[in-house]
């Protein structure tokens, strides 16, 4: 099974969508609840290319973005192949 990180806030509604595909998968990630944290938010930002919004989700270190480039790739059938790597 692939190593997935997610930065999260713990209120934020995207984070809790993209937490939810990860659990409907059976998926166990790393979790980096960030909220109010200056540098954990700085440090999300330079492994993510300078993004600053959350979530930001990593599979195997690979970058893949937010909720909604989560979601999409789960639709275009490509983020079952990542997860099973």
């Amino acid at each position: 099974m692939a190593k997935v990180e997610i930065y999260t806030w713990r209120t934020c509604p995207f984070c809790v969508r993209a937490k939810s595909l990860l659990d409907s998968k059976g998926v166990s990630y790393t979790e980096y609840a960030i909220d109010g944290d200056s540098a954990a938010r700085d440090a999300m930002a330079e492994r993510s290319g300078g993004r600053r919004s959350v979530p930001e989700i990593f599979i195997d270190d690979q970058h893949i973005g937010g909720c909604d480039e989560l979601h999409a790739l789960n639709r275009a059938g490509d983020l079952d192949p990542l997860l099973s790597a």
